[in-house]
């Protein structure tokens, strides 16, 4: 079996900050910055985006003077910006902050490039029906045994350690091989050789409430508006460049911002809707971070919030 080298305590360390939206994660990010020798790298799929601030919750000229964040303004709105992009910006950061002696602290919501980050992006071929149905049929005529020895001749790493009968991996086994001309070993090694070189401390940061968490949501959506929100969307939306069907204008409040002012909802449903899709972003955040390993959940309401964090960092010895 493959070590996973995040649990390496030779590796460099670094931390994962992640909650759903409008949980304080920024504030926190920067307040343990400025305890920590730590470094912040936005992980937000709106944040990249240039002129994209107001609807994006970025943090304040005040709060990025406090401590920088990378990673922030890279992009324009007309340009697309992917997960394998991401990865790649990331892991220079990550690398230029840790050639300095300090700490990576990854802080955002958006939760597939935490995933992409962690675990790479080697995907495994998708399912080939036509091929299953042929070594399906093999199987039948010829016993799994059979179809096992086969394997041993095109990917004997895998057969080696499954049994002549294992008929589910067996035919997965050759199905990936015949589909691809690759054994299924060599995509399992790919996606290990991806794995990322650090040894990684994951926090969550969350109220224990959801109906908290709500109120919060509904509370900066409106504070959104105050704010000149629909202005800087009316900005983006007077560009002959920019339309509904770019990453950035799909994000979550500028979607309904853009609908309204193409006159698809009055003003009121325009915010109702917005504060829907909020919260509707929070609940997949929540349903991600569920099913993450190894993460320290921290309750945004804790009047010692700092300290909680910290005493998780010393523990795990990030420090």
């Amino acid at each position: 079996m493959a070590t996973d080298i995040n649990n390496s305590a030779e590796l460099p360390p670094a931390i994962c900050l992640m909650g759903p939206t409008a949980s304080g994660k920024t504030d926190l990010a920067i307040r343990l910055s400025e305890v920590l020798p730590c470094e912040l790298i936005s992980v937000d799929s709106a944040l990249v985006y240039k002129g994209m601030d107001i609807g994006t919750a970025k943090p304040t000229a005040e709060e990025q003077a406090r401590a920088p964040h990378r990673l922030i303004d890279i992009k324009d709105p007309s340009e697309p910006y992917s997960a394998a992009m991401f990865r790649e910006d990331a892991l220079r950061e990550m690398a230029e902050i840790t050639a300095r002696g300090k700490i990576p602290l990854l802080v955002g919501g958006t939760m597939l490039y935490f995933k992409i980050l962690r675990d790479g992006i080697a995907e495994l071929p998708s399912a080939a029906p036509e091929v299953r149905e042929r070594i399906l049929q093999e199987a039948a005529e010829k016993g799994w045994p059979e179809l096992h020895r086969r394997l041993q001749e095109v990917d004997p790493v895998t057969a080696e350690r499954l049994k002549p009968r294992d008929a589910q991996r067996i035919q997965r086994a050759l199905e990936v091989y015949e589909t691809t001309g690759k054994p299924l070993s060599v995509w399992h090694q790919e996606q290990e050789d991806q794995r990322l070189p650090y040894r990684l401390v994951n926090l969550a940061i969350a109220p224990q409430e959801r109906s908290v968490l709500h109120e919060r949501i509904k509370i900066r959506f409106e504070q959104m508006i105050q704010n000149k929100f629909e202005e800087e969307v009316r900005g983006l939306y007077g560009r002959d460049d920019l339309d509904p069907t770019l990453p950035a204008i799909r994000a979550v409040g500028y979607r309904q911002m853009w609908s309204y002012l193409e006159g698809e909802m009055d003003f009121d449903e325009m915010i109702e809707r917005g504060i829907i899709a909020t919260r509707q972003l929070a609940k997949r955040q929540l349903t991600w971070l569920r099913g993450w390993s190894d993460v320290d959940w921290l309750d945004s309401l804790s009047p010692s919030l700092l300290d909680d964090a910290l005493k998780v960092l010393k523990t795990t010895r990030i420090y």
